[in-house]
């Protein structure tokens, strides 16, 4: 009897052992699921959210108001830029890119294509642009670029706090700098011709900030009003004994018939100072202006805090370009007889025409 009861109670313990045996096996199962399943969880979220977004083509919009160096340099940047951080044309990205080469019936048609396609993002290049799509446009974000005054022009409520669907970077020019580096390279100009179209918001302000300016300065403003691309060769014919050198603001459509500008200035001996630095390789004396290949970049980082950290161009403030750029062209300084500084040579870029 006492060596069955022996028995029995030794199969009883060895059962039991084995039940907590078994179950701490289980337990240790289920702890190095556990661990397994944390260590999966932590290290998805520690993806950065660009790799789900890149798993998706995104689509950009970009469309500009004409081709000319300054704003194909503000698009470039902006490619570039987004190339750089990973989104690759034909792999995970891509542009619909459009320009409506001058005319501002063919703008609005442009913007009633990106509204009815499936963009995740515009890039509008240039005030008249800007406005076309801003105004068709309210439920996809729109970042602008290459624009003097995004308030003035409708786009935004203010600079701090754009209130719509609508944000991007400036291009206000310094130009008090540039009428002062104007009376430094030609001391002996009184009278200075602006060339621009009055139906360009940009330029009605810069051409309000010149007249302020000028008027400090000592200087007359002679202006020359144009419509079309067309009209700029006469309007700066109409300089000729009239004025001591041309300003040539950023205006788009002045811009895109510079050449015409540059014939009546050589024919003449008149110096012209551009309102963005592009313009001095193309014949312009010199300048003081922002980079816009740079800007396009710095418009770019904007598109990617949309992108991949969801922010809303409702909050995003305009951004400007603190940076400027003196730039001269040696050329032209020699062909109108002016001797360039050292200390000039030394803080200026110094270009050749192309």
């Amino acid at each position: 009897m006492r060596s069955y009861r022996s028995a029995f109670l030794f199969s009883a313990r060895s059962q039991g052992k084995r039940r907590v045996n078994a179950l701490k096996k289980k337990g240790v199962l289920l702890l190095v699921v556990i661990l397994l399943v944390s260590v999966g969880v932590f290290f998805f979220l520690r993806q950065p959210a660009t790799d789900t977004l890149k798993t998706d083509t995104l689509k950009i919009g970009i469309v500009q108001i004409v081709e000319h160096p300054a704003l194909d340099s503000a698009r470039q940047g902006f490619i570039d830029l987004l190339t750089e951080r990973g989104y690759v044309e034909g792999e995970n990205i891509t542009y619909e890119i459009q320009n409506a080469q001058g005319d501002m019936a063919t703008a609005n048609t442009i913007a009633q294509k990106f509204k009815n396609a499936n963009l995740d993002l515009i890039l509008a290049i240039a005030t008249p642009t800007a406005q076309a799509v801003a105004n068709l446009i309210k439920d996809k974000p729109i970042l602008f670029t290459a624009v003097t005054d995004p308030v003035a022009a409708g786009l935004v409520e203010s600079a701090e706090r754009p209130g719509t669907n609508v944000t991007g970077t400036n291009d206000l020019q310094p130009m008090e700098a540039q009428f002062k580096l104007a009376q430094e390279l030609v001391p002996q100009a009184k009278r200075v011709g602006i060339i621009y179209n009055a139906g360009e918001t940009n330029s009605v302000t810069q051409v309000k900030m010149a007249k302020d300016i000028t008027a400090e300065l000592g200087l007359t403003v002679v202006e020359a009003t144009v419509d079309t691309s067309a009209g700029v060769l006469q309007a700066a014919q109409s300089f000729i004994g009239r004025v001591d050198l041309i300003y040539v603001p950023t205006d788009n459509t002045v811009v895109s018939a510079f050449s015409s500008v540059v014939k009546v200035a050589e024919e003449n001996k008149l110096p012209i100072i551009a309102g963005e630095a592009n313009l001095v390789s193309q014949g312009a004396l010199a300048t003081v202006g922002v980079n816009y290949y740079r800007l396009g970049r710095q418009t770019a980082e904007m598109a990617l805090r949309i992108i991949e950290e969801g922010a809303k161009p409702q909050t995003m403030p305009v951004e400007s370009q603190k940076k400027t750029e003196l730039v001269i062209n040696e050329d032209v300084a020699r062909a109108l007889g002016i001797n360039l500084s050292a200390a000039m040579r030394e803080i200026a870029t110094l270009i050749r025409n192309q």
